[in-house]
């Protein structure tokens, strides 16, 4: 919180078997700088590919974006891929204004479903 004003918004940190998903929700601004830090620790502890999920951000402040750019550089240094889900472009169209959004790997699609053999006759 900033001066006793409750966040409008949430920064959580899923660490899953084969990535560590950082989920973006709702404003994301100065207010959340303790949640990120926290989350941005646990991301980088683990050691996993990183996925940015903005799926159900809403807003974006310059905190927020220090934040993804912090995590971005922190885990390049350290060879972690971070890749960024935002199926809305709440924050690509920001990263997009400064420059390096092609520096954030999109989320890769879920790989199709295997289809049956075609057989010529």
């Amino acid at each position: 919180m900033i001066e006793g004003v409750p966040a409008a918004g949430t920064i959580r940190v899923d660490a899953q078997d084969t990535t560590t998903v950082i989920s973006l929700v709702g404003e994301i601004d100065a207010a959340l700088r303790d949640e990120a830090g926290a989350c941005m620790g646990v991301a980088l502890v683990s050691g996993l590919p990183v996925v940015i999920d903005a799926t159900r951000a809403t807003f974006i402040d310059s905190s927020g974006i220090a934040f993804v750019l912090q995590l971005h550089l922190a885990a390049s240094a350290e060879r972690i891929p971070v890749s960024l889900l935002d199926p809305h472009r709440v924050l690509r169209d920001v990263l997009d204004m400064v420059g390096i959004s092609d520096e954030m790997l999109p989320e890769p699609a879920a790989p199709a479903a295997p289809t049956a053999p075609t057989v010529s006759v």
